[in-house]
């Protein structure tokens, strides 16, 4: 069984690497279209907020899965 602070390490390491790569996905895309001239700071904005909650959502299910995992064990 792993200690808490070991459990508090990896999902702060999992929280910030998929925040990481939702940012890159999401800068590829183009949302100019949406974003008024001249609210380009608000836009940067809305794409860090939709960048920490799709990746943290991400690293949630794979927390949760990787947890689960270890649980089994306890199932037979």
């Amino acid at each position: 069984m792993m200690s808490i602070g070991t459990t508090a390490i990896i999902s702060i390491i999992s929280h910030l690497i998929f925040i990481y790569i939702t940012w890159r996905v999401l800068l590829k895309v183009n949302f100019e279209p949406v974003i008024r001239k001249g609210h380009t700071t608000e836009g940067k904005i809305l794409l860090l907020f939709l960048a920490i909650v799709i990746g943290t959502g991400v690293s949630r299910f794979f927390l949760d899965i990787l947890q689960w995992s270890r649980d089994l064990i306890y199932l037979f």
